[in-house]
């Protein structure tokens, strides 16, 4: 499979309670329900051919939560594209914590979770989605796991709450695969991890950088 992460980000990159204003409020967290007012038509279709092309979903455990209180308990999920899909196909969330999850369909990956993420992926075709899940794409990044980045950015500063990538953490180089924009400013922007980057081994002048 390949493994795919999709996260929902501001400019300064948070990723904490995009949905709603109570959809997480921890750490005090108070803007939340900041995407929905930018959501356009074409963002709307292409997170619906995201979710409803995975042939498989892996969260963390605070995600999972989330969308199981959300979408698992939607009526007529089939109406929905993402409904319809996190409905109908496995879903495996990884967690210390969580022994019976009631989402119908759910795994639950404990003890090595790398190589029972590595064994998923080379035991099935498909696509393998990670929606959100900050921590969990952080961890996968660092462990060489993740085949594509996906990140839906909205033209928007949060200036609080949780983001995707802390103040310190790993390093890593991408390479740019796709980029579009959609009619509201939100771009969607697809990478591919390609390991550490470089770094420059002298301090240039400016004049010989642009000239």
């Amino acid at each position: 499979m390949r493994l795919t992460t999709t996260t929902n980000v501001s400019v300064d990159g948070v990723m904490q309670g995009l949905g709603g204003p109570d959809e997480d409020r921890s750490g005090g967290f108070e803007r939340g329900g900041w995407a929905i007012p930018l959501i356009d038509a074409e963002a709307g279709d292409y997170l619906n051919q995201v979710y409803g092309g995975a042939d498989a979903f892996l969260f963390g455990r605070r995600t999972y939560e989330i969308f199981a209180a959300y979408w698992g308990v939607m009526p007529n999920p089939e109406t929905n594209p993402i409904a319809a899909a996190l409905n109908s196909r496995p879903k495996y969330v990884v967690s210390t914590s969580l022994t019976d999850p009631q989402w119908a369909d759910t795994t639950v990956l404990q003890g090595d979770v790398a190589a029972a993420i590595a064994e998923l992926k080379a035991k099935r075709d498909g696509e393998l989605l990670v929606p959100g899940s900050g921590a969990l794409v952080r961890w996968l990044l660092a462990n060489g796991l993740v085949d594509r980045l996906d990140l839906v950015t909205y033209p928007v500063v949060v200036g609080q709450g949780t983001r995707l990538f802390p103040d310190s953490g790993p390093d890593m180089a991408l390479e740019l695969a796709s980029s579009r924009t959609t009619s509201r400013g939100i771009t969607i922007q697809t990478y591919r991890p390609l390991g550490r980057p470089e770094y420059a081994t002298s301090t240039a002048r400016p004049d010989d950088v642009f000239h």
